[in-house]
């Protein structure tokens, strides 16, 4: 191995994939790291394109107060004297801390530190609340602690698989493709995707239940009450190992066959054979996500598979257990170090043991001595005036909360907002009269934890730009300054690892799971080199542990699970007359949460460029595909491209939680959802809100494209923004037409400056090329409907000016050159592969996945595509049939 070479992890999903940093003279190169044992080489597309994404354009560069450049001391000294002023008038109380599950453990562990232990109050939440929140409830009422018991080995070795609540495909593609290399290697696996809609994840699936959205605890209680009926529980592990299988198991009996189906709107012969291929399977892996968690029930939902489990001892064995996958890198870091309001460090709680210890441990008589509020508590405590100061570290709460314009109003009468970012604009640091510049993802050093509890290095390769600085410094430097000198002395990275370990094996003995106490004395190189491990980690298991509760001991003071008796009950919201369809919200497969750094990698916005809705035709015939649609709720509004789509159920809607208003005027999903939250985890109901579409009629439609980047967009009531290298590309469309198009572009930018070429189509058709020196600086597209364009060719127009007059009147048109064909829209984002490419070889003989990849590389990195690519070759398939 090259000496340069650096070992880090992934930013992305919480699967936690290693990664290879080679650096180049400019910008780098990145590969999977073939010895991580969480992906072992591979990548997906969003991890392919890390180095895209690490140019400095957008950056929050240098400390701001009220937008104004300022030092750090001064920077500094403000924060802490106005927190101070806060908490002298108002108490510890009316401050809180919101953080992120991509800050780095030791980042996280500091903050937590601060509020917890010295501010004394619990209001420390982090953007994990609206992820898993209900899968650490749901664990930790079942084993006493919140720990998953799995690994992703586990997913290869067993029997049968359910993929619940997850489209795991484009949300953890590379955990996908393990279980698509285990099907392969062992057909007789039986996969199971439970999921209102069939996305792509179902291309692997021997069984798709497309049930009723919120019906899951009802499904797997009745489950569990077939299990019994079918003599498939384990008496023995009941007996010994568990608490409350009597009632818990009286309650199943509720939810026999014919009732759960109607229930679950699911075909009786189908609920059958979900419930037989269970019976049938001697290991069982249930893994769950956000369509899972994200609901006001999505506790019970946990508990119904955890009881499931359980109950037919399909846990601590090899191939087994209820599993629940994170959608952040440091997720479960955060939960280590206390950064749910719900908890102390070290998966400690506020009982007075607890608080009396963490106390001792950090030398602080102020640790806090309760609870403090959770996210959507706490925004609406910022909206009330109770809470007069938040810090918002790493995260875009203005995006991802539910009511998102609630909270925007709320954040804009709070006294002190701060915020530490790596972008400068984001619809967060907006709102904030302070702004303290983080460093990225290839400039922070520390540990992130993944989904099965394996905690990674994530190290620096490049040099912090400007001021930036690690988060863990600028809360310590904060500290100093509220007088907590002594507690907060960190030079480096490595000290705050030692003392979270410490703590973790502080007066432990066995009695909490989270314990890497073996990790405490690390030398500083010892802890640059760490190599990944899975906790706990201590003197008993010094190697750390790949699956826990093999002897079926558990965390509670009797050492025993227990199984929670579940009454199903089906989301608030319902479908109404004026709002009669239901909104599921979700990723997509080439995008990450807000966009704040996906969005700048051009190959990541080729797949899907805009914002969209996915809809049955039926439940809206009058709208087409293309068509501009606005998608309305109790709460607000929003306007995306229509996607008519027969896969997609009827009654439901699907809409991506990714864009912001940096990247189109009005699609923040979170906007429309209301902040229904599960009673015990405070996570809120994100995929079940009620919802209207109208067609929104336009006048024209069209694309501009412009040389340089951070163009405003023009005033249109639609536009979306697609990155493109080194262009800034809108479309855009609006209700009523200019009266004269060159007069409107120069109200925009002076184009008159330019030498320009235009031409007009119809009434409402212009086209325009604006040059200056030979090069071309404006391409300009209106039509009266969506314009079809050859994007491809426009955009290398910029670098490549065309040469002959016949190249121009091609791009005027906004065709590439007759003879170049388009590749048609991107497929197969790793590799650039467009669907007219795919589709051409597959007519000239191409009849297989792996002849398409073996010809045009297509499927041979992440596999995300496949399921795309198996539709192409299949419609090709039925026109070649049609055609014979």
């Amino acid at each position: 191995m090259n000496s340069a070479t650096i070992s880090t992890t992934c930013a992305y999903c919480g699967v936690g994939c290693g990664v290879k940093i080679q650096p180049q003279q400019e910008g780098c190169t990145v590969s999977g790291d073939a010895s991580h044992p969480a992906n072992f080489g591979r990548l997906c597309v969003k991890g392919s394109a890390l180095g895209e994404t690490l140019d400095l354009d957008g950056r929050l560069l240098h400390p701001e107060i009220d937008r104004q450049p300022v030092s750090w001391s001064q920077a500094l000294d403000t924060v802490a004297q106005r927190l101070q002023a806060i908490i002298r008038v108002h108490g510890p109380q009316a401050v809180a801390f919101y953080g992120s599950g991509q800050l780095l453990t030791e980042d996280y562990y500091v903050a937590n530190k601060l509020m917890k232990g010295f501010i004394g109050a619990g209001n420390m939440d982090t953007n994990s609340r609206l992820c898993m929140a209900s899968a650490v409830v749901g664990y930790k009422r079942a084993f006493g602690a919140d720990v998953v018991p799995c690994s992703y080995r586990d997913l290869e070795l067993a029997d049968c698989v359910i993929l619940t609540g997850s489209n795991t495909a484009w949300a953890h593609p590379v955990a996908y493709q393990r279980l698509v290399q285990a099907k392969k290697a062992r057909p007789e696996m039986r996969i199971i995707v439970i999921d209102p809609r069939q996305t792509a994840t179902c291309d692997i699936a021997d069984l798709h239940l497309s049930l009723r959205p919120g019906s899951d605890a009802a499904l797997f209680c009745g489950a569990l009450n077939a299990m019994a009926e079918r003599g498939r529980l384990d008496s023995g592990f009941l007996s010994h190992h568990t608490e409350g299988s009597d009632e818990t198991l009286a309650a199943a009996r509720d939810w026999p066959e014919e009732k759960t189906a109607a229930f679950c709107g699911l075909p009786l012969p189908q609920l059958r054979t979900f419930y037989q291929m269970i019976a049938d399977s001697d290991r069982l892996i249930t893994l769950y996500s956000m369509g899972i968690n994200q609901s006001s029930s999505g506790v019970d939902k946990c508990n119904a598979i955890i009881n499931l489990h359980l109950a037919t001892g399909k846990i601590g064995r090899e191939g087994c257990g209820p599993f629940s996958i994170t959608g952040q890198p440091n997720a479960m870091g955060g939960r280590e170090v206390g950064g749910l309001a719900n908890q102390l460090a070290a998966h400690m709680g506020f009982n007075a043991d607890d608080i009396e210890r963490v106390g001792r441990f950090w030398n602080s008589d102020n640790v806090t001595k309760s609870a403090g509020l959770n996210a959507v508590e706490l925004f609406h405590a910022i909206e009330n005036g109770e809470i007069k100061a938040v810090w918002i570290m790493g995260t875009n709460p203005l995006v991802s909360l539910p009511d998102a314009d609630r909270v925007r109003a709320g954040l804009a009468r709070c006294p002190l907002v701060i915020v530490s970012d790596v972008m400068r604009d984001t619809d967060t640091t907006r709102a904030a009269h302070i702004r303290l510049p983080a460093q990225a993802w290839g400039e922070k050093n520390g540990t992130v934890t993944n989904s099965e509890r394996c905690i990674s290095r994530q190290r620096a390769f490049l040099p912090a730009p400007g001021e930036a600085k690690p988060d863990w410094w600028i809360v310590s430097q904060v500290a100093q300054r509220l007088g907590y000198d002594e507690a907060f002395t960190y030079q480096h990275p490595a000290e705050i690892f030692r003392e979270h370990a410490a703590l973790s094996g502080f007066e432990n003995n066995g009695s909490r799971a989270f314990d890497i106490s073996g990790l405490a004395q690390l030398s500083d190189r010892e802890w640059d080199e760490l190599r990944p491990v899975q906790w706990p980690v201590n003197a008993a298991t010094p190697q750390g542990r790949e699956r826990l509760f093999t002897d079926g001991r558990f965390f509670h003071p009797d050492s025993k699970a227990r199984l929670i008796a579940i009454t199903p009950r089906l989301p608030v919201n319902q479908a109404t007359v004026t709002y009669p369809l239901i909104m599921n919200t979700g990723r997509i497969r080439d995008q990450w949460h807000t966009m704040t750094r996906t969005g700048k990698a051009a190959r990541l916005m080729q797949h899907i460029s805009e914002p969209f809705c996915q809809f049955h035709p039926e439940d809206a015939p009058h709208i087409h595909a293309g068509d501009l649609v606005r998608v309305s709720s109790s709460h607000g509004w929003l306007l995306l491209r229509a996607q008519p789509d027969l896969l997609q159920p009827r009654g439901r809607v699907f809409v991506p939680m990714h864009w912001n208003s940096q990247f189109s005027q009005q699609a923040r999903v979170d906007a429309l959802v209301e902040a229904h939250t599960d009673p015990l985890s405070g996570q809120p109901e994100s995929k079940h809100m009620p919802v209207n579409l109208r067609r929104w009629h336009t006048a024209w439609q069209g694309e501009l494209f412009i040389r340089g980047s951070h163009l405003t967009p023009p005033v249109t009531a639609y536009w979306s923004r697609i990155a493109q290298p080194g262009v800034t590309h809108y479309v855009l469309a609006d209700a009523s037409t200019p009266a004269e198009w060159l007069a409107w572009l120069n109200e925009y930018i002076p184009t008159e400056q330019w030498t320009c070429q235009s031409a007009t189509l119809g009434d409402t058709g212009f086209n325009l090329l604006a040059w200056s020196d030979g090069k071309l600086q404006l391409a300009f597209y209106v039509h009266r409907d969506r314009p079809e364009l050859e994007r491809p060719a426009i955009v290398a127009a910029f670098s490549q000016p065309p040469q002959t007059a016949q190249q121009r009147l091609a791009l005027l048109a906004g065709r590439a050159e007759h003879g170049n064909a388009s590749a048609g829209a991107t497929i197969c984002s790793c590799f650039g592969v467009g669907e007219i490419t795919i589709a051409d070889a597959a007519r000239q003989g191409c009849s297989s996945v792996q002849q398409l990849g073996a010809k045009l590389k297509c499927g041979t990195n992440c596999g995300s595509c496949i399921p795309e690519l198996k539709k192409i070759l299949a419609e090709q398939i039925t026109l070649n049939s049609g055609m014979s």
